[in-house]
């Protein structure tokens, strides 16, 4: 493999993580009204993703960094084509993250439950935004000879782009209830199985027919259909095994599914990185948009010695913050979940 597609695997792996790592954080925070009733049921499920959902989000902000400094062509006609959808998921992201801060700031119910509002169109907008904008690289985009964006916004709402929003929302709803299956305890507990086994069916068909249309799009092979197929297998996995209360496999089917079906729309697209819709030559590639070969050997360098150091640190955090979180906060007591 060249350099440049080296990179293109890694920006795929680093998609891949945020949507495994940051998709339980999403799936809690649509969740935790539901799942809490009272305000010390929705303080467990906030407080389940406490120590992961700020570490989580780094995830994002290496993925947009790589493909800015591996594919600068790419970057530059993607970001500029998403402007508006770019700032909404920004939007989004300011919007949850203050939330887990100021929520527990007050203690008038107003308060709390405008900023659990927050939290909750925030973790939805964030997976359905991204996932359109991912899906949109594939259905295609009018790009002139330039590599210039020439649509508008509703250029942006493609079918496939946003059914492949709707595919990883509802994949981050399932992965979130299965790691609040394993986070907490009682009330909170039922409830999340209870979401889990509602949302792993209709999860199930929506993945599928993803995988289908995205193979359909692609260029063709054998070899595109293995990850759209174990993420489908993965979610049916998961449906079963929630049904069972095998709590800790499903939640492992879940992250294979989420993180599988992220993983294909990279290999459905590739060897291009940006489908025109305009004509085919205007088509970006992996070879025509990578940054120089030294600029390249520089970063692969970097990634070697520090990628396995952010490795080995997020798994301590997991290790050390391994146990169930058995009883809820003190009602009154203002908190958040930084402490």
């Amino acid at each position: 493999m060249s350099l440049p597609d080296v990179w293109f695997v890694l920006v795929a792996v680093f998609w891949v993580g945020f949507f495994v790592l940051e998709g339980f954080d999403f799936g809690v925070g649509m969740l935790h009204r539901v799942v809490g009733r009272s305000e010390q049921e929705q303080r467990l499920a906030i407080n389940s993703i406490g120590p992961f959902w700020d570490g989580n989000e780094v995830w994002l902000i290496v993925a947009g960094a790589a493909t800015f400094a591996a594919f600068p062509s790419w970057y530059a006609t993607w970001f500029s084509a998403g402007y508006l959808a770019l700032v909404l998921v920004l939007a989004a992201l300011i919007i949850r993250g203050v939330s887990f801060e100021f929520r527990g700031k007050g203690r008038s119910g107003a308060w709390r439950a405008t900023w659990s509002w927050t939290m909750t169109i925030g973790s939805v907008l964030v997976p359905l935004l991204l996932g359109v904008a991912l899906g949109d690289l594939l259905a295609g985009l009018p790009i002139d000879s330039s590599e210039e964006f020439t649509g508008t916004f509703w250029d942006l709402l493609t079918p496939f782009g946003l059914l492949t929003g709707v595919a990883l929302l509802l994949l981050s709803a399932v992965h979130g209830a299965t790691f609040l299956g394993l986070r907490t305890s009682g009330t909170v507990h039922t409830r999340a199985r209870r979401a889990a086994r509602l949302l792993s069916w209709p999860c199930v068909v929506v993945v599928a027919v993803f995988g289908g249309w995205g193979q359909g799009l692609s260029s063709g092979g054998v070899w595109r259909m293995v990850l759209p197929v174990l993420a489908t297998l993965a979610t049916i996995c998961a449906a079963l095994l929630i049904r069972r209360g095998s709590e800790g496999a499903a939640f492992t089917a879940t992250a294979i599914a989420i993180g599988s079906a992220a993983g294909s729309l990279f290999a459905f697209i590739y060897p291009a990185v940006m489908v025109s819709s305009t004509t085919a030559s205007n088509t970006l590639t992996v070879a025509g948009t990578a940054s120089g070969d030294y600029a390249l050997r520089v970063m692969t360098v970097v990634a070697v010695l520090t990628f396995p150091l952010v490795l080995l640190y997020q798994g301590w955090t997991y290790y050390v913050f391994r146990r169930r979180l058995v009883s809820p906060p003190e009602p009154m007591e203002p908190s958040t979940v930084a402490d």
